[in-house]
């Protein structure tokens, strides 16, 4: 880049870059030393000395160090509804939901999802959280759906396709723990989807 496009480019977006870059600093610092020596013994003070930050810079970006772990978890729904933007109004909902949720599972390395998922696991108050996100991400996926088929008489189905949609992630996860990571999410979910479908 030259040194005129450089100056080019606004503050502000310069400043948001070097946030997002600081966020993801922290986040990786955070999981590594949650890996290296487990999550309870690793400090808030840890985590800022690892990412050459000071402890009140951490707070500027995380409420705690359970936000660290909830910060993909916490993305789930907007995630799921970005996808839903590509996929066409001929298509099923049901249908529309599970190809967006295994096109998101499909890049993630089914080891690393499983460390984070035990990360969580390890600890009851990030555990709570956790599982409490999974209603607002059914409210927001269930928006979503509504703004694609926005006819009143699908609302109720939307809203249980919202639901077992995000069920079937859950019921995923905790597949994927069983099984030691033997296998990538996007392949659970697929079976996940396939057997709900069979059901119906």
């Amino acid at each position: 880049m030259t040194r005129a496009k450089i100056e080019s480019v606004p503050a502000e977006g310069l400043r948001e870059r070097k946030r997002r870059e600081t966020a993801k600093r922290i986040k990786e610092a955070g999981i590594r030393l949650f890996v290296e020596r487990g999550y309870d013994a690793t400090t808030i003070d840890d985590i800022a000395a690892a990412a050459d930050i000071s402890r009140r810079t951490f707070f500027h970006y995380y409420q705690s160090k359970d936000d660290i772990l909830l910060s993909m978890q916490n993305a789930l729904g907007d995630i799921l509804s970005a996808q839903l933007v590509d996929e066409p109004v001929a298509k099923k909902p049901l249908h529309a939901v599970r190809d967006a949720a295994i096109r998101v599972a499909e890049p993630v390395p089914a080891d690393e999802l499983l460390k984070l998922d035990r990360l969580m696991r390890s600890s009851e108050a990030v555990q709570a959280r956790k599982v409490a996100s999974y209603v607002r991400h059914e409210e927001t996926l269930f928006a979503a759906l509504c703004e694609k088929w926005p006819e009143p008489d699908r609302e109720t189905a939307l809203r249980m396709i919202a639901m077992v949609s995000i069920g079937a992630v859950r019921l995923s996860l905790d597949t994927l723990n069983r099984e030691d990571g033997k296998r990538s999410l996007a392949d659970i979910l697929a079976e996940e989807f396939r057997a709900l479908e069979g059901q119906l």
